[in-house]
């Protein structure tokens, strides 16, 4: 991997997204988004890469990422996803859902629309409410997908001034992340360990189906499914954990692999290259675990400035017995006797890792450091 950039941008970074490519389009990816939390003033704002900028700049280093654009966010941004090229959802602790556009003629971004108060708790004894922060979103362009932590899931549609679909009791406990598994499926993860999958066609407000960890229940915080095999799906939860699911069989995860020291906050497969996961986490760390079944004997361990070290691993006891030709690497590989190989991508530890995003051979991060890492040469 080519040099790791960092940008300085004095606010805190809750969420990078890079802002997807063209269908079609063989070039890397040139600009994304961050949102910030913790700030006096918050913002959603759009970067460029510094090759493409384009821009009367003061001359910045190649490989310098350069701001195009912010806009206020009344709230700590939660979440942030791209709607489609011109459009960024974002997620406040507000409760707030709202979609900005970009107008890349002035290089301004504005409010296109909001639903104020997409998540509250109601008052016990009144029909008063507060707002219940918006924990996560998910987009399919024009539908937006909300989970909060009053346990409620938003189905909302660009031009549509109120809810598609509003499930107000989904969950007992705070929602921490959503997923799309198949239309018109989703995927949640909630603060007491359960995977949930829920089909929109049902009128219920159930589940079609819950999976747990078992023994005690970690809070979990991200969820992510495999691009071209939909039922392997992966969470990380508050102590670290990486676990990886089989949505098809059991009610278990299929392994437990022993990762970082603090909360894991997001984890992605890579979309064209699924055998790729990344993670990162507040004790300070971003990982790419390498799951691929041509690591020679799966013997490589973890690597950092040189120096390797054993990752500890689990197996379930809900591990199948398939045709391993027919599926993932990641429900073929047995922890109890392969290796994983896990790369750290950052040079140093640093606080909170918040927010990562991959996209071709392009990775972003962001962290409480108020620190921005870009690199464009990933493998």
């Amino acid at each position: 991997m080519e040099e790791i950039f960092a940008k300085f941008v004095s606010q805190k970074i809750s969420k990078t997204r890079w802002r997807p490519v063209p269908f079609g389009s063989l070039q890397p990816p040139e600009t994304f988004a961050t949102g910030s939390w913790d700030n006096e003033e918050n913002s959603v704002s759009l970067w460029c890469i510094g090759d493409f900028c384009n821009l009367s700049t003061d001359g910045g280093l190649e490989g310098d990422h350069q701001l195009l654009c912010d806009i206020k966010h009344h709230g700590d941004v939660i979440d942030l996803q791209f709607l489609d090229q011109e459009r960024i959802v974002a997620a406040s602790s507000t409760g707030c859902v709202t979609v900005f556009l970009h107008h890349p003629n002035n290089q301004t971004l504005s409010v296109s629309q909001e639903w104020i108060g997409a998540h509250y708790h109601i008052g016990p004894c009144s029909p008063s409410y507060r707002s219940a922060p918006c924990t996560g979103i998910v987009c399919n362009s024009p539908e937006i997908v909300t989970v909060g932590e009053d346990g409620r899931i938003n189905l909302f549609r660009v031009g549509y001034k109120e809810a598609v679909r509003t499930i107000d009791n989904a969950d007992s406990s705070t929602l921490h992340a959503v997923a799309f598994l198949q239309t018109p499926g989703i995927l949640t993860v909630n603060s007491i360990g359960q995977l949930k999958i829920w089909d929109f066609r049902q009128q219920g407000n159930e589940p079609s189906q819950i999976l747990s960890l078992t023994g005690d229940r970690v809070p979990l915080h991200c969820v992510d499914r495999h691009p071209n095999q939909q039922h392997v799906v992966a969470t990380g939860g508050q102590d670290g954990m990486l676990s990886i699911w089989d949505v098809r069989q059991g009610s278990m995860p299929v392994s437990l692999l022993k990762a970082h020291e603090a909360e894991m906050w997001e984890v992605h497969f890579h979309t064209s290259n699924p055998d790729h996961l990344f993670t990162c986490s507040e004790d300070g760390s971003l990982w790419q675990w390498d799951a691929s079944t041509d690591v020679p004997e799966k013997s490589s361990l973890f690597h950092q400035g040189g120096r390797n070290s054993t990752l500890l691993a689990h197996p379930s006891s809900n591990q199948l017995n398939v045709n391993h030709s027919l599926i993932s690497s990641w429900l073929s590989t047995d922890p109890a006797k392969d290796r994983i190989e896990i790369t750290s991508l950052l040079p140093n530890r640093t606080l909170s890792v918040n927010s990562l995003d991959v996209l071709g051979s392009c990775l972003l991060c962001g962290t409480d450091a108020e620190a921005i890492y870009v690199t464009r040469q990933l493998f």
